[in-house]
Protein backbone atom coordinates (compact mmCIF):
# COMPACT_ATOMS: atom_id res chain seq x y z
CA UNK A 1 0.00 0.00 0.00
CA UNK A 2 1.49 3.66 -1.03
CA UNK A 3 -0.04 7.00 -0.34
CA UNK A 4 1.21 9.25 -3.36
CA UNK A 5 0.93 12.79 -3.78
CA UNK A 6 2.05 14.00 -7.23
CA UNK A 7 2.56 18.11 -8.23
CA UNK A 8 -0.15 18.89 -5.74
CA UNK A 9 -0.67 22.48 -5.87
CA UNK A 10 -3.20 24.48 -3.89
CA UNK A 11 -4.21 28.01 -4.36
CA UNK A 12 -6.78 30.34 -2.88
CA UNK A 13 -7.85 32.54 -5.76
CA UNK A 14 -5.06 34.06 -7.53
CA UNK A 15 -2.35 32.72 -4.45
CA UNK A 16 -0.66 29.50 -4.21
CA UNK A 17 -0.41 28.41 -1.07
CA UNK A 18 1.26 25.06 -2.13
CA UNK A 19 2.97 24.85 -5.27
CA UNK A 20 4.29 21.56 -7.30
CA UNK A 21 4.25 19.10 -4.30
CA UNK A 22 5.09 15.43 -4.98
CA UNK A 23 5.92 12.92 -2.56
CA UNK A 24 4.99 8.96 -1.61
CA UNK A 25 4.21 6.94 1.61
CA UNK A 26 5.02 3.48 1.64
CA UNK A 27 3.15 1.05 3.57
CA UNK A 28 4.41 1.26 7.31
CA UNK A 29 6.19 3.98 6.32
CA UNK A 30 5.74 7.50 8.17
CA UNK A 31 6.32 10.84 6.43
CA UNK A 32 6.56 14.13 8.43
CA UNK A 33 5.84 17.44 7.08
CA UNK A 34 7.45 20.70 8.89
CA UNK A 35 7.26 23.94 8.03
CA UNK A 36 6.39 27.39 9.47
CA UNK A 37 2.84 28.08 10.36
CA UNK A 38 0.67 28.99 7.75
CA UNK A 39 2.55 27.21 4.93
CA UNK A 40 -0.30 24.72 3.77
CA UNK A 41 0.33 21.73 5.98
CA UNK A 42 -3.06 21.32 7.37
CA UNK A 43 -4.40 22.46 3.64
CA UNK A 44 -2.39 19.51 2.58
CA UNK A 45 -3.15 16.98 5.33
CA UNK A 46 -7.41 17.96 4.01
CA UNK A 47 -6.94 18.01 0.51
CA UNK A 48 -5.18 14.09 0.75
CA UNK A 49 -8.67 13.39 3.18
CA UNK A 50 -11.04 14.83 1.02
CA UNK A 51 -11.67 18.31 3.19
CA UNK A 52 -10.18 20.63 1.68
CA UNK A 53 -12.35 23.82 1.68
CA UNK A 54 -14.03 24.52 -1.68
CA UNK A 55 -12.40 28.20 -1.74
CA UNK A 56 -9.42 26.77 -2.55
CA UNK A 57 -8.61 25.17 -5.83
CA UNK A 58 -6.57 22.01 -6.01
CA UNK A 59 -4.50 20.55 -9.20
CA UNK A 60 -2.26 17.39 -8.81
CA UNK A 61 -3.13 13.86 -8.48
CA UNK A 62 -3.29 12.02 -4.97
CA UNK A 63 -3.42 8.58 -5.18
CA UNK A 64 -3.72 5.57 -2.18
CA UNK A 65 -2.87 2.03 -4.12
CA UNK A 66 -2.35 3.82 -7.07
CA UNK A 67 -5.90 4.37 -7.27
CA UNK A 68 -6.62 7.81 -7.96
CA UNK A 69 -8.78 9.83 -4.86
CA UNK A 70 -9.26 13.11 -6.82
CA UNK A 71 -12.65 12.68 -7.10
CA UNK A 72 -13.74 10.67 -4.09
CA UNK A 73 -15.98 11.63 -1.24
CA UNK A 74 -13.95 11.93 2.32
CA UNK A 75 -15.95 8.74 3.53
CA UNK A 76 -14.73 7.08 0.45
CA UNK A 77 -11.09 7.36 0.65
CA UNK A 78 -10.11 5.01 3.57
CA UNK A 79 -7.96 6.88 5.08
CA UNK A 80 -8.15 7.57 8.98
CA UNK A 81 -6.87 10.64 10.65
CA UNK A 82 -5.41 11.35 13.91
CA UNK A 83 -5.93 14.75 15.77
CA UNK A 84 -4.31 16.61 18.52
CA UNK A 85 -7.53 16.37 21.00
CA UNK A 86 -8.75 12.45 21.20
CA UNK A 87 -12.00 13.40 20.36
CA UNK A 88 -13.63 10.65 22.41
CA UNK A 89 -17.79 10.47 22.55
CA UNK A 90 -18.07 11.43 26.13
CA UNK A 91 -21.62 9.84 26.33
CA UNK A 92 -20.10 6.38 25.47
CA UNK A 93 -17.78 3.91 27.76
CA UNK A 94 -14.24 3.17 26.36
CA UNK A 95 -15.43 -0.13 24.35
CA UNK A 96 -18.61 1.57 23.02
CA UNK A 97 -15.54 4.11 21.37
CA UNK A 98 -13.91 1.27 20.11
CA UNK A 99 -16.68 -0.29 18.64
CA UNK A 100 -17.90 2.66 16.82
CA UNK A 101 -14.96 2.09 14.92
CA UNK A 102 -15.55 -0.97 13.59
CA UNK A 103 -16.67 -1.63 9.86
CA UNK A 104 -20.35 -1.70 9.43
CA UNK A 105 -19.92 -5.95 8.79
CA UNK A 106 -18.76 -6.77 12.38
CA UNK A 107 -22.37 -6.83 13.50
CA UNK A 108 -24.15 -7.39 16.98
CA UNK A 109 -22.08 -8.93 19.80
CA UNK A 110 -19.21 -9.61 18.11
CA UNK A 111 -18.59 -5.63 18.03
CA UNK A 112 -17.86 -5.91 21.48
CA UNK A 113 -16.18 -8.97 21.04
CA UNK A 114 -13.76 -6.74 19.08
CA UNK A 115 -13.61 -4.17 21.07
CA UNK A 116 -12.73 -5.74 24.44
CA UNK A 117 -10.04 -7.97 22.47
CA UNK A 118 -8.23 -4.44 21.14
CA UNK A 119 -8.29 -3.48 24.58
CA UNK A 120 -7.02 -6.78 26.15
CA UNK A 121 -3.62 -6.33 23.07
CA UNK A 122 -3.11 -3.14 24.15
CA UNK A 123 -3.26 -4.03 28.46
CA UNK A 124 -6.47 -1.62 28.89
CA UNK A 125 -9.09 -3.92 29.64
CA UNK A 126 -9.68 -3.06 32.85
CA UNK A 127 -10.74 -0.08 31.51
CA UNK A 128 -13.35 -1.17 29.20
CA UNK A 129 -16.35 0.30 31.31
CA UNK A 130 -14.81 3.28 32.09
CA UNK A 131 -16.12 7.01 30.54
CA UNK A 132 -13.87 9.01 28.66
CA UNK A 133 -13.58 11.35 31.79
CA UNK A 134 -12.46 8.55 33.85
CA UNK A 135 -9.39 7.53 32.29
CA UNK A 136 -5.95 9.22 31.87
CA UNK A 137 -4.68 11.37 28.96
CA UNK A 138 -2.69 9.03 27.78
CA UNK A 139 -5.28 6.37 27.94
CA UNK A 140 -7.32 8.56 26.09
CA UNK A 141 -4.77 8.93 23.15
CA UNK A 142 -4.48 5.13 22.73
CA UNK A 143 -7.75 4.62 22.67
CA UNK A 144 -8.51 7.60 20.34
CA UNK A 145 -5.51 5.83 17.99
CA UNK A 146 -7.04 2.34 18.08
CA UNK A 147 -11.12 3.51 17.15
CA UNK A 148 -8.72 4.92 13.74
CA UNK A 149 -7.57 1.78 13.21
CA UNK A 150 -9.96 -0.59 13.43
CA UNK A 151 -11.91 1.19 10.75
CA UNK A 152 -9.53 -0.57 8.77
CA UNK A 153 -7.96 2.20 7.13
CA UNK A 154 -5.52 2.29 4.16
CA UNK A 155 -3.72 5.25 5.88
CA UNK A 156 -3.20 7.42 8.52
CA UNK A 157 -2.68 11.21 8.46
CA UNK A 158 -1.41 12.23 11.53
CA UNK A 159 -2.39 16.42 12.26
CA UNK A 160 0.04 17.21 15.21
CA UNK A 161 -1.15 14.18 17.61
CA UNK A 162 1.24 14.74 20.39
CA UNK A 163 1.53 18.70 20.78
CA UNK A 164 -1.08 18.37 23.47
CA UNK A 165 0.55 15.51 25.47
CA UNK A 166 3.39 16.22 28.49
CA UNK A 167 7.18 14.92 27.31
CA UNK A 168 6.97 11.91 29.44
CA UNK A 169 3.37 10.47 28.05
CA UNK A 170 4.61 12.20 24.86
CA UNK A 171 7.71 9.96 24.03
CA UNK A 172 5.41 7.03 25.25
CA UNK A 173 2.47 7.55 22.88
CA UNK A 174 4.45 8.61 19.84
CA UNK A 175 6.41 5.33 20.35
CA UNK A 176 3.09 3.44 20.56
CA UNK A 177 1.81 5.09 17.41
CA UNK A 178 4.71 4.25 15.21
CA UNK A 179 4.67 0.11 16.43
CA UNK A 180 0.73 0.02 15.86
CA UNK A 181 1.38 2.10 12.07
CA UNK A 182 4.15 -0.28 11.23
CA UNK A 183 2.29 -3.32 13.06
CA UNK A 184 -0.98 -2.40 10.89
CA UNK A 185 1.61 -1.92 7.67
CA UNK A 186 -0.15 1.39 6.01
CA UNK A 187 1.62 4.61 5.07
CA UNK A 188 1.39 7.49 7.30
CA UNK A 189 1.20 11.29 6.29
CA UNK A 190 2.31 13.11 9.59
CA UNK A 191 2.44 16.76 10.27
CA UNK A 192 4.45 18.62 13.55
CA UNK A 193 6.57 21.35 14.41
CA UNK A 194 8.86 19.02 17.35
CA UNK A 195 11.49 17.12 15.74
CA UNK A 196 11.97 14.55 17.98
CA UNK A 197 8.52 13.34 16.95
CA UNK A 198 10.37 12.42 13.64
CA UNK A 199 10.51 8.28 14.26
CA UNK A 200 13.99 7.20 13.87
CA UNK A 201 15.29 6.92 10.12
CA UNK A 202 12.20 8.20 8.91
CA UNK A 203 12.03 10.78 6.06
CA UNK A 204 11.21 14.02 6.67
CA UNK A 205 9.90 17.15 4.12
CA UNK A 206 11.13 20.51 5.11
CA UNK A 207 9.63 23.44 3.91
CA UNK A 208 9.47 24.58 0.74
CA UNK A 209 9.06 20.87 0.51
CA UNK A 210 11.26 20.26 -2.81
CA UNK A 211 13.58 17.87 -0.64
CA UNK A 212 13.14 14.64 0.96
CA UNK A 213 15.59 14.18 3.90
CA UNK A 214 16.21 11.04 6.24
CA UNK A 215 16.02 11.64 10.07
CA UNK A 216 18.63 9.17 12.22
Amino acid sequence: MTLSVENLTISNGTTPLISSVTFTVNQGEVLTLMGPSGCGKSSLLSAVAGHLSPTFALQGQISLNNSSMNELEPDQRRIGILFQDDLLFPHLNIWENLAFGLPRQIKGSNRKKHAILTLAQIGLEEIAYHMPTEISGGQRARISLMRTLLAKPEAVLLDEPFSKLDKELRTAFRQFVFEQIKAQNIPALMVTHDDDDIPDGGNVLRWPWNKETRHD
